[in-house]
């Protein structure tokens, strides 16, 4: 097991680590800015859409999912970019594989929240 903080005070770090790790998304990647401002436009639109909480958490869910998804493909990014310049086929498959995740979570949403808005104004 290696040292470290145990307790409330690792849970403060790890808070810590992960406001880091939302200020660089933000400051470095475009994508990430763009999704957060889709966020903020379609979570007041989904509580306004329904008021079913299944529906809304598959509304909102969707919509988070996909920032999560864009912080992972964003950290393999800069970590494959951290490894080298050089083209390299792993280098490229494993950003490839990052942006195919971000694409499927668009889609996702796209699919649940067509259906949902189909249901309440079809």
């Amino acid at each position: 097991m290696k040292p470290g903080a145990t307790g409330i005070t690792r849970i403060i770090n790890a808070a810590g680590y992960s406001w880091k790790g939302f200020k660089a998304a933000f400051k470095y990647e475009a994508a990430f800015r763009q999704e957060l401002a889709l966020t903020v436009v379609l979570v007041p639109l989904a509580i306004w859409i329904t008021t079913d909480a299944v529906e809304l958490s598959l509304l909102i869910g969707s919509v988070i999912l996909v920032m999560i998804v864009e912080l992972l493909n964003s950290g393999i990014e800069a970590v494959v970019d951290r490894f080298g310049g050089e083209l390299h086929t792993l280098s490229g498959r494993a950003k490839d594989i990052g942006s195919a995740a971000v694409l499927l979570s668009l889609v996702n949403v796209a699919v649940i929240w067509g259906l949902i808005a189909y249901k309440h104004f079809a």
